[in-house]
């Protein structure tokens, strides 16, 4: 009886991700549009593709519930995953981030190792409904009805959660854009206080403006993005530019997404031990009035704005140089009041 439980489970919460998917794609026929487009399919087909696919997704949900179609749809959706996680494959290797709208514009993310991530599972759970689809065909007919319907409810407002925090973050990410969009001049004035964050970073903990002065030292926030390949380039040549600058200056990544896609960026760009923080919206961006990426915000040992926004590689290695150059000239004028004050 427990393993039909389990079937039927399984099959709920697959029918679930299929069903999610087939709404979220139906609901922003332009988004799917272009995501079909960005994944391969030729623009004279697109249409037809952004049509026919959730279609599909929403026969294949409706087919895992019934037993008599459960595993002929278990091993269509099993078809369907392979396909999608082979495409997401290629675009990875030819260094391609698209965004992924699989469950709708509101949950579009650029696809990197978290999205191949999630779709292991589902291929996962796709063959496991396969298989017990036809080991238990009777299932749920076998089971209470009172347990089988009650489980379909659980599933079901799981899955209404999941699409309320989708369309949360859809929200937000779209409010996070049109705040961008309406900011005055880019960037504090210079001698601003900079305003205080505290953001995950890649390692689990959570680190915040105060923690990253309070060694005393001037503090550098250099926006960045995985799928951004200039990003990258930076990236790679920062630890050897904090080595030359440690005793005065503190290079901070600052990213926006997913953790573990951040924290594989990172190593891939071997940043070594330069700290990598990651924003769940823009809400550094935003306060710091960054616009794109990559760019820097320098930040001095007095918490306050200490240069303009640099937008752009060149402009962030000029930032640094110019940083430790103006470090190394107020440590010369202390010495020098310091002496004057000896004689």
């Amino acid at each position: 009886m427990l393993i039909e439980y389990g079937v039927w489970g399984s099959r709920l919460v697959l029918a679930g991700a299929f069903g999610l998917s087939t709404w979220g794609k139906l609901a922003n026929g332009p988004a799917t549009r272009k995501a079909v487009v960005d994944f391969g399919i030729h623009i004279r087909w697109a249409p037809a593709v952004a049509i026919g696919l959730p279609v599909v997704e929403g026969a294949v949900a409706v087919g895992i519930l019934l037993p008599w179609t459960a595993g002929f749809a278990g091993a269509v959706a099993l078809l369907l995953l392979v396909c999608f996680t082979a495409a997401i494959v290629r675009l990875l290797l030819r260094g391609e981030h698209p965004n992924c709208s699989c469950f709708g514009a509101a949950n579009a993310e650029p696809i990197g190792p978290a999205t191949l991530a999630r779709n292991a599972l589902l291929v996962a759970l796709a063959a496991l409904v396969t298989v017990g689809a036809l080991r238990y065909p009777q299932v749920p007919g076998s089971l209470p009805a009172e347990a089988a319907v009650g489980l379909m409810l659980i599933v079901t407002m799981a899955a209404v959660l999941c699409w309320a925090l989708g369309e949360l973050r859809g929200l937000r990410r779209r409010v996070d854009e049109q705040a961008l969009s309406t900011l005055g001049a880019e960037g504090l004035p210079v001698g601003a206080v900079a305003p205080e964050f505290e953001l995950p970073a890649v390692e689990g903990e959570r680190v915040d403006l105060a923690s990253l002065l309070s060694p005393g030292r001037a503090v550098l926030l250099v926006f960045v993005h995985p799928g951004c390949e200039m990003c990258a380039a930076l990236a790679r040549e920062l630890p050897r530019w904090q080595s030359r600058v440690r005793e005065v200056l503190t290079i901070v990544l600052v990213g926006n997404g997913d953790l573990t896609e951040h924290a594989a960026w990172g190593r891939a760009q071997e940043v070594g031990d330069i700290p990598v923080l990651v924003q769940q919206g823009n809400e550094a961006a935003l306060r710091y009035r960054v616009r794109g990426t990559p760019s820097a915000v320098l930040v001095g040992a007095d918490g306050r704005v200490a240069a303009a926004v640099a937008r752009g590689a060149i402009a962030v290695r000029e930032l640094i140089t110019s940083a430790k150059s103006g470090a190394g000239r107020q440590t010369t004028r202390r010495d020098e009041l310091i002496s004057g004050t000896r004689r």
